[in-house]
């Protein structure tokens, strides 16, 4: 539904990853090995329904796919009792955001080369009662996503076959063009006049992320911050280790959807020697391929706290808004309780995030 709705310069920038996309194919391939073996005759079926241990991932430009599509996730989100993960080039304000009612609400930071930035925009993530911050740090160089070439001329501006596609595609051009293609407001200050032109904006920020992050500047941001830090973008149990050990609470594993460096391994095959560096007690969660409900419980099983995901629910607000986001969440929720009780895990800890 949504791949019908969106046109190819939407559509694309949902499902693409880098270079030969070996890194979002392995993704998925990494859950797909994996097999369960139930024991359904032991007498000791599920007592209940357990939390569902998800987490919408921090994804920017969501306006792209339905105008306010980041209150329509934060609103789902709140609805279905999971956390919404908002990004720093999300397209809707923070502070609007921190005001959907039951929301648990996260928020991504991207470390900028000018350190005052930074401290200025956690001030307002933390004044917006935000409790829970996302560094993420895999992603201050973008990857080389070569489908960029097949659809822009130059940077952000489409090529004539794209914007002709773009016409084909009416309910799209009235739903979001129409309204004004997204902006990224939580930067805004910083942009000037330039903050309402989407090509500005996204040369600003190319210029201004820093284009590599060191250790020296989290243990900076971790002085800065006084709530919960989740370091995102782990792909080495060590770099896990050095993150925990530097005060971060918990750590994200994967390789940006398979969007950054091509080849990079999978958060899920990362997962059991995280754990094993990092003992019970550290939250670790997974990004990348999460497809299934059954895909969440693997995950689990495998030491997992719970899964951040991002496509999955933006398939659902690109369908259909709050209500497809909800719906997404919805799906997934029922098939990871079902195969919990298929699976037959009796009394296996109930997740927490």
């Amino acid at each position: 539904m949504a791949l019908h709705r969106l046109p190819a310069l939407a559509a694309e920038y949902l499902e693409g990853g880098a270079e030969d996309e070996i890194a979002l194919a392995a993704n998925r391939q990494a859950f797909d090995r994996l097999r369960f073996r139930p024991r359904l005759a032991e007498g000791d079926a599920p007592s209940g329904e357990c939390r569902f241990p998800y987490v919408i991932a921090p994804t920017g430009l969501n306006g792209l796919y339905w105008h306010g599509a980041d209150l329509a996730l934060a609103r789902a989100a709140a609805k279905v009792g999971v956390p919404f993960t908002q990004s720093t080039v999300s397209n809707v304000l923070l502070e609007d955001v921190a005001k959907v009612r039951g929301l648990e609400h996260w928020f991504q930071l991207y470390i900028f080369s000018e350190m005052a930035l930074v401290e200025r925009l956690l001030g307002r993530v933390a004044a917006a009662g935000v409790r829970t911050l996302v560094v993420t740090i895999d992603a201050n160089t973008f990857g080389n996503r070569e489908w960029n070439a097949r659809l822009y001329a130059a940077e952000g501006q489409a090529t004539l076959a794209a914007r002709m596609d773009a016409l084909r595609h009416p309910r799209w051009m009235a739903q979001v063009f129409r309204k004004g293609l997204p902006g990224f407001p939580n930067i805004a200050e910083w942009l000037g006049a330039g903050s309402a032109d989407l090509l500005e904006a996204s040369r600003w920020l190319r210029q201004n992320i820093a284009p590599t992050v060191s250790w020296r500047e989290l243990e900076h941001v971790r002085a800065l911050w006084h709530g919960r830090m989740l370091i995102k973008g782990i792909g080495h149990p060590a770099d896990a280790r050095r993150a925990v050990d530097m005060g971060a609470d918990g750590v994200v594993l994967g390789n940006h959807g398979g969007r950054q460096l091509d080849g990079a391994a999978p958060g899920l095959e990362l997962l059991q020697a995280t754990r094993a560096e990092l003992g019970a007690d550290v939250q670790v969660l997974v990004e990348g391929g999460v497809r299934r409900g059954a895909d969440i419980l693997k995950a689990s099983l495998l030491g997992a706290d719970g899964v951040m995901g991002g496509r999955a629910t933006l398939y659902g607000v690109a369908a259909g808004g709050e209500a497809g986001a909800t719906r997404a969440l919805a799906i997934l929720e029922q098939e990871y309780q079902r195969a919990r009780i298929l699976l037959g895990d009796g009394d296996m800890a109930c997740e927490k995030i």
